[in-house]
């Protein structure tokens, strides 16, 4: 028997105010048929007071232990995946460790951008096989909104708040994770960043992004990492059910599934209702798909996501 981190639960949460592209054309010089023809999104939903990336990090966290069917005090490890932390530091994983009433446990954030969630999970699935861990919390949450600037239009328009996670356990089996690949290629650094940071400008900055260029290599990327974890898996395209990817623009994720041969039914697609939410985006439209009951055990589901840096990166999972 191999041993693998198998998914036991799924949880989500977003901030109360949800906005609309009609509201935020009262904003910015933009409109709803705009937005929607070129990213698909019709929602995002904004953090409020009291509302930080923790908070949400740990709503979307209980709402999986409760999934899951287990204790938070059974979790080994927390890895947190934001670009959008609490505090420049402690990690924000420790702010959520401390809500759930967790005493001890490996608790660290994980910072790469919109890829972050396929970076943490494959650090914890690669912790569980060591034998290091048994049991493990994977969070995205991010509050992007509080790094955007309300009157650029081609960026502010994109992003959301939200989080996402997974209780992931060690089992003998066929399920679980069952290959991850990750990237990144820091040339094009100016493609899609922030424009502060303590060490530089000693203030948060806010996003800046080529949209035309971020689009061209996303395309090619996603389409390239999914290629291999389905070739590391000794699987193809066709044994594929779901993909669930980086919630970004509608356009990307279309574009992705023709060059696998995929149909667009087998997308999950949730943009529409609470755009980019960074690291947050994957696991949001995984808990989505899983509770209204397109995603069934022991479906094969490829995970796949592309930010800033340039990061990427994918996962094949047996559900």
């Amino acid at each position: 028997m191999t041993l693998r981190a198998v998914i036991l639960g799924t949880g989500s949460a977003l901030p109360k105010h949800r906005v609309s592209n009609d509201e935020l054309a009262q904003r910015v010089d933009t409109s709803d048929e705009w937005i929607v023809a070129r990213t698909g999104i019709r929602f995002r939903h904004i953090a409020g007071e009291g509302e930080t990336t923790a908070t949400l990090g740990a709503d979307a966290a209980a709402k999986a232990l409760d999934a899951a069917g287990v204790d938070a005090a059974s979790i080994d490890l927390i890895i947190l995946a934001t670009a959008t932390p609490d505090q420049t530091f402690p990690a924000s994983a420790t702010k959520v460790q401390a809500m759930l009433g967790i005493n001890d446990c490996i608790a660290f954030d994980v910072a790469a951008v919109c890829s972050g969630f396929l970076y943490a999970l494959s650090v914890a699935d690669a912790m569980i096989r060591a034998g290091n861990v048994k049991r493990a919390l994977v969070i995205g949450s991010e509050t992007f909104s509080r790094i955007l600037d309300w009157e650029d239009r081609t960026t502010c328009v994109l992003f959301g708040d939200g989080a996402g996670a997974v209780v992931l356990e060690g089992q003998d089996g066929e399920t679980g994770i069952l290959s991850t690949s990750l990237h990144a290629d820091g040339r094009h650094n100016e493609l899609l960043y922030v424009d502060g940071g303590p060490s530089t400008t000693g203030t948060v900055g806010h996003v800046r992004m080529k949209g035309s260029e971020v689009f061209r290599h996303a395309v090619v990327n996603l389409a390239t990492v999914l290629g291999e974890v389905l070739d590391t898996a000794g699987l193809t395209p066709q044994d594929v059910d779901w993909v669930v990817p980086h919630q970004a623009n509608a356009r990307i994720l279309d574009a992705t599934a023709r060059k696998l041969g995929l149909s667009k039914d087998q997308i999950v697609v949730t943009v529409d209702q609470h755009a980019n939410t960074s690291a947050a985006s994957v696991p949001l439209a995984l808990d989505t798909a899983v509770r209204d009951g397109r995603i069934q055990r022991g479906q094969l589901l490829v995970l796949e996501a592309m930010g800033g840096g340039f990061t990427w990166g994918a996962a094949a999972i047996r559900y």
